[in-house]
């Protein structure tokens, strides 16, 4: 009796974990730049340790990624679409925007995506599910419209362009919906998106000078790119659990704890103080996040 109550209620402390880890890397992000990292140099060295990580998980898992012509093709544009673009601008934007902010920009990817889908005629049109998209325009209208709503105005183009972060992230869901890329496995696709982003971002970082080595003792920097990089591969290894044990409309509820997660670590860590604003834009979203989750239906297990 106690193992299936254990059962039970494992989903639920995996999703609150996985809101508390995911939660923390806009802190962590914030903190990277604030002690003189570099975006580009730091997408680099996630991408490349979080790649090392997930390898291993994979050969202990016998699933190993194939590099095959095809499987590259997919490998190089999930690097740009879920690495190194939307990874890179996040880190540009964190030295200008508050953590909880931040977090609250990222909530818009299943907004985006369903409208996506919706265009590409995907997904069926839902009048709840638009209202949800329309609540998300309005929470990100409540963060850069108000004079009041953020303590320095100059950080509403960064608010923008962290929104293009989620509009990557959107595009690579539609990208993976793929009917053709499911037998590839997700765990096989993130380590080749996260070995491709490094190879993609090593040149880039180079050229603008942003490329940098990790210095031994580890100092501050050091240490949140590591956190930064174990918690990407842990928090994707448990978040494909989630779904193993209790379906994918469940899991989809991590982006409820995620980006409340957000906003806390942010208080805890910062010290960061929000107007009314910024908490009627959090409410918002949340809602948001309500009516455009998926409904039930088919749950579909993932390798």
């Amino acid at each position: 009796m106690v193992k299936a109550l254990f059962f039970k209620i494992l989903p639920w402390l995996l999703l609150i974990f996985l809101g508390c880890i995911w939660g923390l890397t806009f802190s962590l992000a914030r903190l990277s730049v604030d002690v003189g990292g570099k975006p580009l140099g730091m997408t680099f060295w996630q991408c490349l340790i979080g790649g090392v990580l997930l390898l291993v998980f994979s050969f202990i898992r016998k699933r190993p990624p194939s590099l095959s012509i095809a499987n590259v093709k997919v490998y190089i544009v999930v690097a740009l679409l879920g690495a190194s673009i939307p990874t890179s601008i996040l880190y540009f934007a964190a030295k200008h925007v508050q953590a909880g902010v931040l977090s609250i920009t990222v909530a818009l990817i299943p907004m985006i995506t369903y409208s996506f889908a919706t265009f590409l005629r995907t997904e069926s049109f839902s009048v709840i599910r638009i209202f949800g998209v329309l609540l998300g325009c309005v929470s990100v209208g409540l963060l850069v419209l108000p004079d009041s709503s953020l303590p320095d105005a100059k950080a509403v183009p960064w608010i923008l362009l962290a929104c293009l972060s989620a509009v990557c992230w959107a595009m690579e869901n539609i990208y993976l919906s793929k009917l053709a890329l499911t037998k590839m496995g997700p765990l096989r696709i993130a380590v080749g998106m996260n070995f491709f982003g490094a190879i993609i971002m090593f040149p880039i970082a180079n050229y603008y000078n942003q490329m940098f080595v990790l210095s031994f003792p580890f100092g501050v920097l050091e240490w949140s790119i590591l956190l930064l990089s174990i918690i990407g591969a842990v928090a994707y290894t448990l978040f494909i659990k989630v779904i193993n044990l209790a379906g994918p409309v469940f899991a989809s509820q991590t982006g409820y704890l995620v980006t409340i997660g957000g906003v806390i670590w942010g208080i805890l860590l910062f010290n960061e103080v929000h107007s009314g604003w910024v908490w009627a834009s959090l409410i918002t979203i949340l809602i948001a996040l309500f009516f455009v989750s998926p409904q039930k239906g088919a749950q579909k297990t993932y390798e």
